[in-house]
């Protein structure tokens, strides 16, 4: 189903006013880092002869949370040779992080100035060394209170263990808590822990169903001046 961009909430959507914190996907939300990973995982893959386009990299990685380690299995690529790629995939996400502008615009002026408001967390699917290299020029870590990374829980998106335990460490009901996401993936988890979503499509993202999102805005700083207003 196609999305309306910035569309009028709904009132299960709930008022800005209402909320007390927001908790934040991180790549594709904060920052500009999905498709570093869809390049960092193509240019392993090509290695044994699997091409990954993009379009299989968001059905498989960002809609369905498969990877794409299974189609060099099907090319009969030994396990060893996996776990070898897989490490040369984490260090050539690593590289390209570090020499890469992931800003996003407006990105840390709505940030600073929610932090005003409302009380900030992410909540994300990264592991941490990723996480905190794509942040390590950011300045925008000091405005949350905390950041759940990938090994802070043990069942990723789509399930909502993540968001159930942002939630439980704000000491908040989850009526007072908006989650932003930009993925299928991560729309599923927020709904699931019973929280109000709203969704900012990335350009990787943007095709796919956010029927369920509460509101679907074009930019951070959209949605930072209706949480203002």
């Amino acid at each position: 189903m196609p999305t309306a961009p910035d569309r009028p909430p709904t009132r299960s959507s709930a008022s800005a006013v209402d909320f007390e914190a927001i908790l934040f996907d991180n790549d594709g939300v904060l920052v500009d880092t999905e498709h570093l990973y869809f390049r960092a995982n193509r240019e392993s893959l090509a290695e044994v002869g699997v091409e990954l386009d993009q379009a299989s990299y968001v059905e498989l990685f960002l809609r369905d949370n498969l990877g794409a380690w299974h189609l060099a299995e099907a090319r009969g690529v030994p396990p060893e040779t996996i776990a070898r790629l897989r490490a040369a995939r984490d260090r050539r996400y690593l590289e390209l992080l570090a020499g890469e502008d992931v800003a996003l615009p407006g990105v840390a002026d709505a940030v600073a100035a929610l932090r005003r408001r409302y009380r900030l967390a992410v909540v994300t699917s990264s592991q941490p060394e990723p996480f905190a290299r794509a942040h390590a020029q950011s300045g925008l870590l000091p405005h949350f209170e905390f950041a759940l990374t990938r090994r802070d829980y043990q069942r990723s998106k789509p399930h909502p263990e993540p968001y159930l335990r942002a939630v439980e460490r704000l000491g908040l009901s989850p009526a007072r808590c908006l989650v932003i996401e930009d993925s299928e993936r991560g729309l599923a988890a927020a709904k699931a822990a019973g929280l109000a979503c709203w969704v900012i499509p990335s350009a990787l993202t943007r095709g796919l169903d956010f029927a369920r999102a509460d509101l679907v805005l074009d930019s951070l700083p959209a949605a930072a001046a209706r949480l203002l207003a």
